[in-house]
């Protein structure tokens, strides 16, 4: 799997690169700007793009603008947005492009685990759709989430995360039926349909959104 990596700061930029590399995920171009980052897919054809947000040349959404430009004019690419922040309008058109497919949106500072990083890129490379549950936070700020139980609100970031039910089920210590039960009153509640496939109950988050 190739990856462009688009990170402004040269040490981080540096340091992703070479963690990649050691988990077998060469980086074949790594730039430090929104036209770079264009231009170096274009000539890389990668099979992943992780890109910062806020890049030159105005150090605003020049990033997540040039990702969603990416995923308009290359529908298939992969594509992770790394941040401190959460862009909210941009934000929720880079994760409703192409269907949500093959998208991911994670928060620089909540990324704790290196495996677990590596993990989450590798299924946006296979169309897999992975959002910080802090995002979703942000970006589902609105009257129809006052609808959801404390416990309903957990179980929705992980769907988000792209858990599966047995897994939420774990990391919540709760049974697999619980869960079940929980995101079954989630989909009602937010007016979504149901459906087993965890990939598509994202999606229906991301459905959400645009509502």
């Amino acid at each position: 799997m190739r990856v462009v990596l688009a990170e402004d700061g040269v040490l981080l930029r540096e340091g992703l690169a070479g963690l990649l590399h050691r988990f077998g995920l060469p980086v074949v171009a790594a730039v430090g700007d929104a036209p770079a980052l264009v231009e170096a897919v274009a000539r890389e054809e990668p099979d992943l793009v992780v890109t910062d947000i806020r890049m030159p040349p105005g150090f605003g959404d020049e990033g997540l603008r040039a990702a969603v430009d990416l995923r308009r004019t290359r529908p298939g690419l992969p594509v992770v947005a790394l941040s401190q922040y959460v862009e909210r309008g941009c934000a929720v058109e880079l994760l409703d492009s192409h269907g949500g497919v093959g998208v991911g949106y994670l928060l620089k500072d909540r990324v704790v685990d290196v495996e677990e990083f590596v993990d989450v890129l590798r299924r946006v490379a296979a169309g897999g759709t992975v959002i910080d549950p802090e995002v979703v936070r942000q970006l589902l700020a609105r009257d129809p989430l006052d609808r959801l139980s404390a416990r309903e609100r957990e179980v929705l970031a992980l769907v988000a995360e792209g858990c599966s039910n047995a897994a939420i089920a774990r990391r919540l210590v709760v049974s697999e039926a619980a869960v079940g039960k929980h995101v079954g009153n989630i989909l009602a509640k937010l007016d979504l349909p149901p459906d087993d496939d965890t990939n598509r109950r994202v999606l229906a988050v991301l459905a959400h959104l645009r509502g």
